[in-house]
């Protein structure tokens, strides 16, 4: 059940999810520049825009990601996570380096983090740590985001 009225925040990586490393499924456009993004799937954004949630770019592409990969998948600019200058305890008992900054941005707000990196650590890490709902959803990054994953974030965000 929500805990407030704000909507979840849904924490968005780029490669791996948007970007498979593997085949897709789709046929794979011809793009000038990256050679990669011709991987993105042109429906993505439909289906994430039709998830009742707050979308957060949660990535390394930064800003670019706003630029390059959301005008290619139909969303419009979203908000980019600021990461911050990597510590010396950065990756210390398998949590990943961007467990700690999500939960700080999420400020006890339910979230979805989609990654293709995500471990049993940083689930337990923010089980233990985080008040409100949160679901740490892994994709595979041979596939990037299935049917399946969408019918999984929908269902957790409706419940949540």
């Amino acid at each position: 059940m929500r805990t407030s009225d704000a909507r979840p925040l849904l924490f968005l990586d780029v490669d791996g999810p948007l970007i498979p490393f593997g085949g897709t499924g789709h046929p794979v456009a011809a793009t000038a520049g990256h050679p990669l993004l011709g991987r993105l799937d042109p429906g993505h954004g439909a289906r994430l825009l039709a998830l009742p949630c707050e979308l957060v770019w949660a990535t390394t592409w930064g800003e670019e990601a706003n630029e390059t990969i959301a005008p290619r998948i139909g969303l419009p600019r979203l908000p980019v996570v600021d990461w911050p200058e990597p510590t010396e305890d950065e990756g210390r008992g398998g949590l990943h380096w961007k467990t700690r900054p999500l939960l700080a941005r999420a400020q006890g707000r339910p979230f979805v983090w989609v990654d293709d990196e995500i471990t049993a650590a940083d689930r337990a890490w923010a089980a233990d740590r985080h008040p409100a709902p949160a679901l740490l959803h892994r994709v595979d990054p041979r596939s990037g985001l299935t049917p399946a994953d969408f019918d999984a974030l929908a269902l957790w965000l409706t419940c949540c």
